[in-house]
Formats: structure tokens, sequence, C-alpha cells
């Protein structure tokens, strides 16, 4: 009795003490000033001609309630929040429900996020799940309640949702997936577009139909559950054939939602930006972005990928001599799949790591003419460990060759006898020296690519070989200022020679022997196949593995970068390893088309000599190529 009698007055206690607490917080919430907590969510994002390309809560498309049809309202509030208008921005009862539910089942299967705290939630850059947000987002939404009505916090809500690619807002989606205002949904379209942002990409109507049907029955037996609507019209409205329309006015660069992706992820890194949108008013951020440049990517990408099925791409495009990202693409669809294959995906890079490895090499006493024998080889490690690579198409000439032949036709036996000849650490710090970060195994088959990597970080390494050996960041975003144009950041050069000019010339000079006909022998050069599509000179090098494909190549004026595959890891044909040089060769191209033809200024004491290609000796066979040395390396005559 003693232990019942205790329970009760602990329970009053804590009750009686949650109660004041709560009251408290509303208190104090309302004694605050009112903050403008409806329109501190836009994001504006401009180009490097500062012209704006997207805005996340456009006054173009933002509808007032009474404008937004009842269907909509009504699937909402009954899918999402059930007593929006009854509870004070938590629901209490729903909480402890679903803390038990939690409990029980030993999972955190059930949520019991308001409406009032998801609209809040989006008030944030990112969606950390640490102790500190959790108790400002409490706050903000005791806030939001006393000082906005319900109402209001409904039409900021449905006005800045994510309803899946790209479009932020009902009239955004309405317009997208139907090609009508908002305000004439039917229950059926309603209740399909109420499903998606719980998962924009998966509950996709257009690409993702059953997905969509399925998280439309469960928002439709809700209405059912609150009495919004009988169970025969829920199963009329869900048997209702939807015709989807699916475009944009902007249609033609779709891609431009991968870059603005890209964007909010650089912002997230930048530590003096505010976490709260709230802080800011709103932010203005101006981006590298060359509308020009990124047409020019997607248009490609378009054309060379449209008769493989399900292949994913990843491309870049940077200015060396800055590091500005001027374009961007993570994948051919963004409708279709919104996950950034450039700044989100590893993938094994395959042989477009062998330029780091021979820069290492030249910088250890190598020269364009140094000598391996290629042919089948199986090294021993060590510990009973050994390891056989082989050759693309097992072609091996079964002599000695030349540097400059290994590059050309990416030998991996001559890449991993100068890999194990240096020691593994020596392509490590190489690959860190030039702004690598991924963390790379020193293992036998490193220098083939084995390490996934991904494409944004890659850029880093390679810009710095297209900048003659300065490393400088690759970056999205120049400058963000908030609302009312106070600079709350701005980009600075970090720029810094890492390499020695001389050896990257070289190594600049060796890489456009990759589409060289005059290399042409027992193999031919790994870009053979763009030489009449190019009319400028490029270092280039691709690379694959069994489901990857790379094509990375540059001048002093511009580098782009190529991925394509397939997401589940499924073995790549010949065809896409064809698209994906082509989409390179294309690009560069097109960006650099009406610019003058530019090169890299060869540095003091270095020196050229006509020598085999495949010997690297003078006076060896009817064959020549000019290769480059630093002063007294070269061959003797």
């Amino acid at each position: 009795m003693k232990k019942l009698y205790f329970f009760i007055k602990l329970t009053i206690f804590l009750f009686s003490s949650i109660t004041i607490i709560i009251f408290g917080f509303y208190a104090y919430a309302y004694l605050t000033p009112k903050e403008n907590l409806t329109t501190s969510n836009q994001i504006l994002i401009y180009d490097d001609e500062k012209n704006l390309v997207f805005e996340n809560a456009s006054n173009a498309t933002w509808v007032k309630l009474n404008n937004i049809s009842d269907n909509v309202i009504n699937a909402t509030i009954s899918a999402e929040d059930k007593n929006f208008y009854k509870h004070k921005g938590f629901d209490y009862f729903r909480i402890l429900k679903a803390l038990f539910i939690n409990i029980k089942n030993k999972s955190l299967s059930q949520g019991a996020s308001t409406i009032s705290q998801q609209y809040i939630k989006n008030l944030y850059l990112d969606f950390n799940k640490t102790w500190k947000r959790k108790i400002e987002e409490a706050f903000l939404t005791f806030e939001l309640e006393v000082h906005y009505s319900k109402d209001e916090i409904l039409e900021g809500y449905l006005n800045t949702i994510n309803y899946g690619a790209g479009n932020y807002g009902i009239e955004a989606a309405s317009n997208y997936y139907f090609n009508k205002s908002s305000k004439d949904l039917t229950l059926a379209e309603a209740s399909i577009l109420v499903g998606i942002p719980k998962n924009p990409t998966y509950y996709n109507p257009i690409n993702y139909y059953d997905n969509a049907k399925k998280r439309q029955k469960l928002v439709l037996n809700s209405m059912v559950k609150n009495k919004y609507i009988t169970e025969n019209e829920a199963n009329n409205i869900y048997n209702t054939e939807l015709e989807f329309y699916g475009k944009k006015e902007n249609k033609s660069l779709s891609s431009i939602y991968y870059y603005k992706d890209a964007v909010m992820q650089e912002l997230n890194s930048i530590k003096t930006i505010p976490n709260s949108l709230i802080d800011t008013g709103g932010l203005k951020i101006y981006t590298n972005l060359n509308l020009n440049n990124q047409k020019i990517l997607e248009d490609n990408i378009k054309n060379e990928l449209k008769d493989i099925k399900d292949i994913q791409v990843a491309s870049i495009v940077v200015d060396p001599k800055t590091g500005n990202v001027s374009a961007l693409i993570g994948g051919t669809d963004y409708s279709k799949s919104e996950f950034n294959r450039v700044t989100q995906a590893k993938r094994q890079v395959g042989s477009t790591m062998k330029p780091f490895l021979y820069y290492s090499a030249l910088e250890n006493g190598f020269t364009a003419s140094s000598t391996f024998k290629s042919e089948p080889t199986t090294f021993n490690l060590g510990n009973n460990k050994t390891y056989s690579p082989k050759n693309a198409g097992n072609i091996y000439p079964n002599k000695n060759i030349s540097l400059a032949s290994a590059i050309a036709f990416s030998d991996n036996i001559y890449a991993v006898k100068t890999h194990l000849f240096l020691g593994a650490d020596s392509l490590i710090d190489t690959a860190k020296k030039v702004g690598i970060e991924t963390v790379l195994e020193p293992n036998a088959s490193l220098p083939l690519g084995s390490s996934e990597i991904s494409m944004i970080d890659f850029a880093n390494g390679y810009v710095t070989l297209a900048n003659m050996g300065k490393k400088n960041h690759v970056h999205l975003i120049e400058k963000v200022t908030d609302i009312n144009n106070n600079i709350l950041y701005e980009y600075e050069s970090d720029e810094e020679e890492v390499l020695n000019k001389k050896y990257v010339y070289i190594l600049n000079e060796l890489l456009t022997n990759t589409y060289n006909y005059t290399f042409v022998d027992y193999a031919s050069p790994t870009m053979l196949s763009i030489n009449k599509t190019i009319t400028r000179k490029y270092s280039v090098k691709s690379g694959s593995t069994s489901f990857d494909n790379w094509t990375i190549g540059y001048n002093n004026d511009a580098l782009v970068m190529v991925w394509s595959g397939y997401d589940d890891n499924r073995p790549t044909k010949k065809n896409v390893s064809i698209a994906n040089k082509n989409i390179w060769a294309k690009t560069i191209e097109g960006i650099l088309n009406n610019t003058e033809k530019t090169w890299y200024t060869i540095p003091d004491n270095i020196t050229a000599s006509l020598v085999n290609p495949l010997s690297g000796e003078i006076n060896d066979g009817n064959k020549r190529v000019l290769l480059f040395y630093v002063n007294g390396t070269e061959p003797n005559t």
C-alpha cells in the first residue's frame, strides 16, 4: 500500500512538473519577439552571372490556404497530424503511444512529429539528430504555435515541403505532376501528392508508381479512419486511373537540381553559416554554375546514353586555375533518382589513379623512356600472398616497354611493377599532396584504382595536375549572404604549389599520347576513338573496372570528369565505355568552343627528344614521337 501511495505521489509530482515546464516554454515563447518563420526558410541560388536559378519558396508558386483544395488539406492533416487543429505544437498522447510501441517492439519505427514540428525542421540546413537540435526545434515549435494561427502554419508547410523532382510546395507539385493548380486537385490526385514528402524519390508516382500507390492507400485509409471519407469512397478513389504530366517550363536544364543539391551539401560544411535559417531570414547563395556549360554537359549525356537502359552517370566541369565547378550532373534523371553520384557515391577509379603513380615515378628518377617488361606476371607479396594482375584483353607485348607506352596503353603490369618498386607509400603520399582526402590502403592493386573515391574528392587531385602542380580546393560556392545582403561567407583561394611543375609538365605531355595514332602497335592507345572528335590538345586518362567507366581529361582551361555505370554494380558493356568517352570529348570541346587554343608553358630545364614510342630509345625503328625530359635525363643518341 505504501509503494502504491508513493507511486501515485511520484506520478502527480512528475505530471505537475512537466506541465509547469511546458507552460513555462509557451509563456517564454510568447514573450519573445515574433520571428518571420513563414518565410525565413527561403533559399535563393544564383549562377556565375548572378542570375537566379533556384528558389525553394518562390512567390510565384506560393498559394494562400483558401486557394488550396480541401482534398489536399484534409489528406495532409489526416495522414500527417490528425490532431493538428487541437494540439499546441506537440501531440503528447501520440508521443506517449509512439514511445510505448517503440519500447515494446525494441525499435524506433514509430514517430510522432506534428505538422508544426516538420515545418520547423525545414528551417534547418541539415537534419542532425542531436539533443541540442531537438531542444532548439522544440522551442521554435512553441514559438511558431504562439505567434501564428493554425491556418498560417499549415499554409507555410504546404508551400515549402519537398514533393520530389525538385518541386517545393503544393502548387509547384500540382503543376508538375498534373498540369493544374492545387485548388483544382481531385482527392485521387491529392492523396497521391500528399504521400510523396515521406520519401520524395521513392514515392514519386511517375517513376515509382507502385510505391506511390501503396503510400496513397495508407493516406486514404487514414482518411477513412478519421472519418473524412467512407471505405467505399476510398476504394473508388484508389482505383481511379490518373494521368501524370511530369514536365517543367525549364525542362532543358532538369539536371540543375543535382548542382543545387551539391551546393546545399557544401553549404553545410561552411562553419560561418548558421544551421538555422531563422538566424539569417533566408539565404542568398552565389555559385560558380555556368548555365551554358551545364546545358552542354546535360545534352551530351542525354544524347550518348539515351539507348542504354538503367545506366547512371556522374560528371563535373572545373576551372583548373580557380577550382570553380561550373557544371555538375549526379545522375541521368533527377526525377527518377535524387542520389548525387558526384558528391555522395564512392566508386573504384580504375586506371585513372595511374597518373598520380607516374608523377611519383618521375619525381623519383623515372623518365618517359624508363622501361619494364610487360608480360603475364605473378607478384610475390610475402607472407604467402601473391598478386596476378592482368592487362585489358590479356594483351601483352612480352618485352620491355617505355613509361610513355605504359601510359598510352594503360599497361597494368608496368603500373604494378612501378608501384612495388617505389613502395606503396609513394603513391599514397602523392595522393595526399594533390588534395585527395580519401584514406587509401597501401596494397598492390592501388595503382589500378581498387580504392573507392568520390568524384568531388578525386577532382581535387586532378585539378592539381591540370593547374601545373598548384592545388586549388574544388568548390561550387563563391559567396553567401543573408536575405538582407549581409555577407556571411566569401570563398578565399587556398592555392598552394605542392608538385614540381617540371614533372607535372612531362606527365601532362605523356597523357596526350592516349589518343596518339603513332603509338598503335601490339595494342591501341586507350583514347584513340576520340582522336577525330577533339580539335585541341588535352591530357586524358580513361579507367575501368567491371562496373565502372571513367574518362578524365583537361588542359589549362578546363577539367572534365565523367563516370558511368550501374547503381547495382552490374557489369558494363563496351557501349558504356564508348559513350563515356564521347561525353567527355564532346563536352570539353563544346565548353571551349570559340576560345583561344592554349597549352602549358614549357618550364625551364626541360628538353625534348624524338624517340621510338615503344622502347623509348633514339634510332630504334621508323616510328618517332616527341617526348619531354628534364635536361640531362634524355636518352643518348
